[in-house]
């Protein structure tokens, strides 16, 4: 904090109560540093941003200044890229912004620095925030658009952030995929011309392409060495990233919400507030980039970030929506036997006029079906906690079917089209709730309020939404405004979020939408975690996880052990490579305990008494990414380490296996090189590494390795590391 202070006081003079004279504004982590000139009446303009500097004076005369607007807006200058385009109630589509004040304050852990900007003619106002943290090197920079003109301004274009890049062999990493192999990872050269990332489901957004992005500024990616700046929306709606390469010296970078279908009628002095845009530098390579995101989303972006996460087993690959008392039972009793933490029973639990047997039916009617469960919820509470478990439960409350009372009753509710026939979901019966509607808020809300009041227990929700938006139209916005709806939809949603957090704020969500379709830092303020993907395929699930965890921690990502042959791809893989696999993210279980051997409940319960052990490591440490599966190599591997450097846990897996292949050097990261470390494997089948009990210095492991053999097809091996004193 005290670098940052020194940092804006070398290029300010404090005018008081927060405001500041300044023409040239520095804004420092401990290991970034960004600069903005921003001179009274003048356009304020981005120069720098990259590693720390030790004086502004060698960004100006290096010639390495950008001079580029903050905000670049469409009007006298418009035959580039803009982050802003409106249109005055006269007709006149031009921006012209210059500084009226620069300020700052203490928010929420973080210094916030404001740049209020005004038109030289209209009334028109734009202010771009950026905030700055002293505990990581992560800054968020947002926008507010407003007017005082007479009558409503439409927006065009409403970008949250412009971040200019200096043009070298950069290259992009990015991540793409469908339901079931979500984000993986994509890299190429970034040359001339412009790259889109983006997204138009309306509900879920990460289900194609992922919010987030690195570039580098020297050269080919490296999870370990490089300049590398990343970025990521935390928006939860349809987002645009555009990355310009215009033939000049510098790649421009607009990031925010895909204004397609949403043009914006802005009314006198309503506020337009976009979307946080967070974005970091490391030189510590893409690793880099992932550990200041991580920390940043512990400290301050995910619910309970720092929080100890529990070990859950999950109703649904094992019974379906086949859902009754006996089952339930069963199945809680079976998982507390193996020393698990907490039960959730998925869905299928509910409806009274129409049974929830299969996803054709009674989304909405969120009561027990008493065919199903006679002692209701309250008796599957008594019986987790008989059993030493906490209980948790699902729900998808966005969403109803028409076959349902919800639906009979409200018909004007979910989001249609006039003249049109509604397309309809999963089962032939699936529609969206119209979330722009107060009515239909109070409602999603109630279902979580409803069920809280009424069973307090209840530890755990698992929200979900298994459709996109189609029928675009809304029946409460006004005929004017329904290009809004994919923005008011995500806003109905953070308010029903806000006030269950207010309400319910040690309640545990998981953000669920057809797997991994909500993986994004718009949600996870008012979600502990995220269903990673429904593919929960050992093998596929490592590189679905090594792509999501370049941007998002272990802490958040649910893992899954499920059955021998996978439901999604109908692979055979090991108990043990499934449990190795679950044991790097938050571990959890995925089946039928009673369908399981008595050997394999053993080495569950032993490889759950593992994960416990190293679960503060994987939970809260850094990760270091060491060999990718995308690579091809035969093998994979990642590692956790604690910020103290005391302890580490190393994954490795085997991806393929044939003939006299090569075994590579198993070299760590992270770890103090002045160090000794005990090496204990854990999760051992068979006969454990000869290294098993042995101890090595930090400086060792990272700069020779362990030599081992890993093992056959699927093989996999944990390893514990704890400082010797």
């Amino acid at each position: 904090m005290k670098k940052f202070l020194t940092s804006v006081l070398l290029c300010t003079t404090l005018l008081g109560a927060g405001t500041l004279r300044a023409d040239n504004i520095l804004l420092s982590t401990k290991n970034s540093s960004l600069l903005v000139t921003a001179d009274k009446g003048k356009a304020p303009l981005f120069q720098y941003f990259g590693p720390s500097l030790a004086s502004i004076d060698d960004v100006f005369n290096s010639g390495a200044a950008f001079n580029d607007p903050v905000y670049p807006q469409f009007g006298v200058q418009c035959s580039r890229e803009t982050a802003i385009q409106a249109t005055h109630n006269d007709g006149s589509m031009s921006l012209e912004l210059v500084v009226e004040s620069v300020s700052r304050e203490q928010r929420d852990g973080g210094e916030v620095t404001a740049i209020a900007t005004k038109d030289k003619y209209y009334p028109f106002y734009v202010t771009v925030y950026y905030k700055t943290y002293p505990d990581n090197d992560v800054i968020e920079t947002w926008t507010e658009i407003r007017h005082l003109e007479k009558k409503p301004v439409t927006l065009y274009r409403f970008a949250s952030a412009f971040l200019p890049v200096r043009r070298g062999d950069n290259w992009l990493t990015h991540f793409h995929g469908p339901w079931g192999a979500e984000a993986y990872l994509y890299e190429e050269p970034l040359t001339d011309g412009m790259r889109i990332i983006k997204d138009k489901d309306g509900v879920r957004n990460t289900h194609s392409s992922c919010p987030s992005f690195m570039i580098t500024l020297d050269g080919r990616p490296d999870e370990q060495t490089g300049g590398v700046i990343g970025g990521t929306l935390a928006w939860s709606g349809n987002y645009r990233i555009a990355i310009d390469n215009d033939n000049t010296h510098t790649t421009r970078i607009f990031a925010g919400i895909n204004e397609d279908q949403s043009q914006y009628v802005l009314e006198p002095k309503e506020v337009f507030t976009t979307p946080v845009f967070a974005f970091t530098y490391s030189n510590e390579g893409k690793g880099g980039v992932s550990r200041n995101f991580h920390r940043w989303a512990r400290l301050h972006r995910i619910s309970h970030g720092t929080a100890q996460r529990d070990i859950l087993l999950n109703s649904w690959e094992g019974v379906s929506m086949k859902v009754n008392q006996e089952v339930m039972d069963q199945m809680m009793s079976d998982f507390s036997g193996l020393g698990g933490e907490m039960f959730v029973m998925d869905d299928g639990w509910f409806g009274d006029k129409y049974p929830r047997n299969d996803g054709s039916s009674s989304l909405g009617d969120w009561v027990v079906c008493k065919e199903k469960l006679p002692k209701g919820i309250e008796g599957l509470i008594a019986s987790a906690k008989e059993k030493g478990l906490k209980f948790g439960i699902w729900i998808e409350p966005e969403m109803t079917n028409s076959r349902s009372e919800l639906f009979e009753k409200h018909p004007d509710w979910v989001i249609q089209q006039p003249h049109r026939e509604m397309y309809k979901g999963r089962g032939g019966t699936q529609l969206v709730l119209d979330l722009s509607n107060p009515e239909v808020q109070e409602f999603v809300y109630g279902v979580v309020d409803n069920l809280m009041t009424a069973h307090p227990e209840i530890a755990y929700i698992k929200w979900d939404a298994n459709m996109s938006l189609f029928n675009y139209g809304s029946t409460y916005l006004p005929r004017d405004k329904q290009s809004h709806l994919y923005i008011e939809y995500h806003r109905g949603m953070e308010k029903v979020l806000e006030r269950i957090r207010a309400k319910y704020p040690d309640l545990v969500m998981q953000a669920c939408a057809s797997g991994g379709g909500r993986i994004n830092y718009g949600f996870m303020p008012y979600f502990d975690e995220f269903w990673t993907s429904d593919n929960t395929d050992a093998m596929q699930r490592i590189f679905i996880q090594w792509g999501v965890s370049n941007f998002f921690p272990a802490v958040a990502m649910a893992s899954h052990v499920s059955v021998d042959v996978n439901y999604q791809t109908g692979r055979r893989t090991p108990l043990k490579l499934r449990f190795d696999v679950a044991m790097s993210g938050r571990m959890g279980m995925e089946l039928q305990p009673a369908h399981m051997t008595d050997e394999d409940k053993a080495f569950a319960r032993r490889a759950i008494a593992d994960y416990k052990k190293i679960r503060p490591v994987v939970q809260q440490g850094d990760l270091y990414r060491l060999i990718s599966p995308f690579d091809k190599s035969g093998y994979a591997s990642l590692m956790y380490v604690t910020p103290e450097k005391e302890r580490a846990a190393y994954f490795v897996y085997k991806m393929e296996q044939y003939h006299n292949m090569p075994t590579p050097a198993f070299k760590m990261a992270g770890l103090d090189p002045q160090k000794t470390y005990l090496v204990k494997e854990l999760t051992v089948v068979g006969k454990p590494i000869p290294q098993d009990g042995k101890q090595f210095t930090g400086a060792f492991l990272m700069e020779t390795g362990l030599d081992f053999t890993v093992g056959g097809e699927h093989a996999s091996r944990v390893l514990e590391l704890k400082e010797v004193k």
